[in-house]
């Protein structure tokens, strides 16, 4: 979890092939109507993030339903969303909190090629962000680093969660 330009899709693929579990990109669950928006440059607003963090939600329950485990890709920047996502999973669930500058975002949000988010994004989700700090079953990884040394961070951050 983390605003846009942290990495994500990226590390959370990586964690995911790490731990032999499967991997969902949260963005592609979100609906059109999200996209479009977002392609305009218009932040999104509680309202329209419900409907995808259900969608989200779901796919997780299901996968702990068939006693599966699942690595999924989501913003969660308030904690209300993260809280709606421990509740659609039981509190089966652990966040990895990626952490970064606004200036290293923003070069990483500008150097990469065919997403739907614009880099001028980024300060509405910097603004919308809770951090996570406190929470139960949150690990915060600062993205400073190349992307294996994150996950190594990561897994090992989650590797009481990961017996479960």
């Amino acid at each position: 979890m983390g605003v846009c330009g942290c990495g994500k899709s990226s590390v959370g693929a990586a964690i995911a092939e790490r731990l032999g579990l499967p991997f969902i990109e949260g963005d592609v669950l979100h609906p059109e109507s999200n996209v479009e928006k977002m392609s305009r440059g218009e932040p999104l607003n509680d309202e329209d993030r419900w409907p995808w963090l259900e969608i989200i939600g779901r796919a997780m329950a299901d996968a702990l339903g068939r006693g599966e485990g699942i690595v999924v890709s989501c913003s969660a920047l308030k904690k209300v969303y993260r809280d709606r996502l421990r509740t659609a999973t039981g509190g089966s669930l652990s966040f990895v909190y990626l952490e970064g500058t606004r200036e290293l975002l923003s070069e990483r949000m500008g150097s990469r090629t065919g997403h739907f988010m614009p880099t001028s994004l980024l300060d509405s989700q910097l603004a919308t962000l809770e951090v996570p700090t406190g929470e139960p079953g949150v690990v915060t990884v600062d993205i400073d680093r190349g992307i294996w040394e994150i996950v190594d961070m990561a897994v090992s951050g989650l590797s009481p969660a990961a017996s479960r």
